[in-house]
C-alpha cells in the first residue's frame, strides 16, 4: 500500500514542479529531455540487477519498454497540443478518464473480479475527475475536432494497460528498476533527437535553468513510475481498483496543491468533485472486493 501512496504523492508533485517551470521561465521540452536521462541514470544505478546497457535489448521486456518510451514522450507532447487546441480542461479530463481502458483490459484479460459496488465506485471516480478538473474560466474548448483529445485518451490508457501487461508477464520484482530506467532511456533518445533537430533548424539554445529544471523533475518522475509498477504487484489490489484510486487521487491531491500552494480558485462543482472523489475511493477500497 505504501508504494501506491508514494506514487500518488510524487505524481501529484510533478504538477507542482511544472507550475514552477512557468514561474522560472523554464523551457518545458528541454527540461523534459534532461529529466529522462536523469530518470534513466537513477533507475540504472538504483537497480539491484547490475545489467550492462548493451544487454538491455536482449531482455524479454525490452520491446515493451521501447513501446512505453515512445508513448511517454508522445503523450507528453500530445497533452501540450491538446491543451493548445482544445483547452486545459479537455486535456486533463481526456488523460485521467483513460483509466477505463486498463480497467476493461484487466477484467477481460486477467478475469479480475467485478462487483456492483466497484462499478459504482469507478463511475463516481470518473465523474469526480471531470468535476474536479473543469472550470468555467478555462480556455474555450474547440468543438470542431475531437481528434487530439481522442488520441490523448487512447494513448494515456495504452500506457497504463501496457504497464500492467509488462508487470504481469515480463517484469520480475528485481527487474522493476532497470525496466523503469529503460523506459526513460528510450524516451530520452527520442527526445534528444528532436531537440538536436530544433537546435539545427531553429537555432534553439539550451539554457542552464532548463537543465536544472530537468534534474529537479527527473528524480521524482522516475520514482513515480517505479512505485506505480511496484504497487501493481500488491496482492489483494486488482488493476481496476489500483488505477482508479491512483488516477482520482492524483486529480484530488493536485487540485488541493493548486488550492493551498498557488491560491487557485475552486468552483462549486470542483468541491462537489472532491467530495465524490473521496466517496469513490472509500467505496473501492472498503467494499470493492
Amino acid at each position: 500500500m505504501i508504494y501506491l501512496v508514494l506514487s500518488i504523492v510524487i505524481s501529484s508533485g510533478l504538477y507542482v514542479i511544472f507550475k514552477y517551470f512557468e514561474h522560472f521561465k523554464i523551457n518545458t521540452f528541454q527540461a523534459i529531455v534532461v529529466n529522462y536521462i536523469v530518470a534513466f541514470s537513477i533507475g540504472y544505478l538504483y537497480s539491484p540487477v547490475k545489467l550492462p546497457v548493451t544487454a538491455i535489448p536482449s531482455q524479454s521486456w525490452f520491446f515493451g519498454a521501447c513501446a512505453l518510451g515512445v508513448l511517454f514522450i508522445s503523450i507528453f507532447n500530445l497533452m501540450a497540443l491538446t491543451s493548445q487546441k482544445n483547452g486545459l480542461s479537455v486535456a486533463s479530463v481526456s488523460g485521467r478518464m483513460a483509466v477505463v481502458i486498463p480497467i476493461v483490459f484487466g477484467v477481460f484479460l486477467y478475469h479480475e473480479n467485478v462487483t456492483a459496488i466497484k462499478v459504482i465506485g469507478i463511475v463516481l471516480a470518473l465523474i469526480a475527475v471531470y468535476l474536479t478538473s473543469v472550470k468555467k474560466n478555462n480556455e474555450k474548448v474547440g468543438k470542431s475536432s475531437l481528434f487530439f483529445p481522442a488520441l490523448l485518451f487512447l494513448g494515456s490508457g495504452a500506457i497504463d494497460t501496457l504497464l500492467k501487461y509488462m508487470e504481469v508477464h515480463h517484469v520480475s520484482p528485481e527487474n522493476v528498476s532497470i525496466f523503469s530506467a529503460s523506459i526513460f532511456g528510450i524516451a530520452f533518445i527520442l527526445g534528444v533527437t528532436y531537440l538536436v533537430f530544433q537546435i539545427i533548424t531553429k537555432n534553439e539554445k539550451i539554457k542552464t535553468r532548463n537543465i536544472i529544471g530537468g534534474i529537479v523533475l527527473g528524480i521524482p518522475n522516475y520514482f513515480s513510475i517505479e512505485f506505480l509498477i511496484r504497487a501493481l504487484k500488491i496482492e489483494g489490489f486488482d488493476s481496476a481498483m489500483l488505477f482508479t484510486i491512483n488516477n482520482v487521487s492524483i486529480v484530488l491531491l493536485s487540485t488541493l496543491f493548486g488550492l493551498f500552494l498557488f491560491k487557485e480558485k475552486l468552483e462549486y462543482r470542483n468541491w462537489i468533485g472532491i467530495i465524490i472523489a473521496v466517496v469513490s475511493i472509500l467505496l473501492i477500497t472498503k467494499y470493492g472486493n
